[in-house]
């Protein structure tokens, strides 16, 4: 395999669309560092309905009927907050709806829900355009930053206008939240306090945002562990891959790597690997990685890691600050991992 030249990735069978990588939220868990320090750079309209066009045949809807949704089925709109530009999130419905994409749906934190008659006017209009549900994400880090009044109201809304097709991600936290009869926001160590236990029933994935700033709650292991471990699989994944706002093709849900440009990959057009070098290392086993950040001098942690994703962003935002690399995109993503993280190179 080290002397492979090019990568086809397979079609996808399931996706999420980025509107923007802006949100009002720096959610501690987010795989994709979204937040408000971002600039609101909006997918441009002939982009997206150009990758719509060609996810259309390709995305398959949910196994128990085309007009319902699932987290990993379908088509997804997300962020950032896809509702800080409801006109856009409109438009792109229509266009979607358009293609006869199945299982189309919106993720969102619920931070603008802040009047019954403005949720049910957006989603009334959505539902018309063609949007099939909407998927509410709820956990103790949006609880940070959105008041869980505006959680409880979107989701009463959302189902008296999707019905199922209104999903909560995820339903432990919500139910728990009511159980507690919270109604603010709640800072996440005064959350530990109440609860801090019930984290062992969230899926929280260790990788983005979450590897720095969540890592006192994940045991760390050295670096030989992860060193023979490959990301083939996720790089070459075909279910829930990510398309950003800039027409970055994201694999699953490794935020970011641009395995190049969407219509590109859409087209069918294979990566060169002699051009993506932190790819090639990817598919081939960590061991490669690390040894091209040793090339740029990274120097592995001694505390370790807490995975492989871990391991696999602590050396690619060290290779962002020391040469130019194209997969490494977008560049605001790892501006944001430096900033927020506060984390120094090497």
């Amino acid at each position: 395999m080290s002397d492979q030249a090019e990568l086809l990735i397979p079609e996808p069978i399931s996706a999420g669309l980025f509107l923007t990588y802006h949100c009002n939220g720096n959610c501690r868990h987010c795989m994709y560092a979204c937040g408000s320090s971002w600039p609101a750079d909006w997918i441009e309209i002939d982009l997206a309905e150009e990758i719509l066009g060609l996810l259309s045949g390709k995305i398959k809807g949910a196994p128990f009927g085309e007009r319902k949704i699932g987290i990993n089925y379908g088509l997804h709109f997300t962020g950032g907050e896809p509702f800080l530009n409801f006109e856009l999130l409109l438009r792109l419905t229509k266009i979607a709806k358009r293609y006869g994409i199945p299982s189309l749906f919106v993720e969102t934190s619920c931070s603008w829900c802040t009047d019954v008659e403005l949720v049910k006017r957006r989603l009334i209009e959505l539902r018309q355009a063609g949007l099939d549900g909407i998927l509410f994400s709820v956990n103790p880090f949006i609880l940070e930053r959105v008041p869980f009044e505006r959680t409880k109201r979107a989701v009463i809304v959302g189902r008296e206008i999707f019905g199922e097709n209104a999903i909560i991600y995820q339903e432990f936290f919500h139910n728990l939240f009511l159980a507690l009869d919270i109604h603010e926001t709640v800072p996440f160590q005064d959350f530990l306090k109440m609860a801090g236990s019930v984290l062992n029933y969230m899926e929280l994935i260790p990788m983005g945002r979450a590897v720095y700033q969540l890592d006192s709650l994940f045991t760390k292991q050295p670096i030989d562990v992860f060193l023979r471990l490959s990301c083939r699989k996720e790089i070459t994944r075909d279910w829930h891959i990510h398309i950003d706002n800039y027409g970055n093709y994201i694999p699953g849900f490794c935020g970011g790597i641009s395995l190049g440009q969407a219509v590109d990959i859409l087209s069918g057009r294979p990566i060169d690997l002699n051009e993506r070098r932190v790819i090639k290392s990817l598919v081939m086993k960590m061991d490669d990685l690390y040894r091209l950040g040793q090339d740029y001098g990274y120097m592995a942690k001694e505390d370790g890691y807490i995975s492989k994703c871990h391991l696999c962003l602590d050396i690619r935002r060290y290779l962002f600050s020391r040469g130019e690399f194209k997969e490494l995109r977008p560049a605001g993503f790892y501006n944001t991992i430096f900033r927020l993280q506060n984390v120094e190179g090497g």
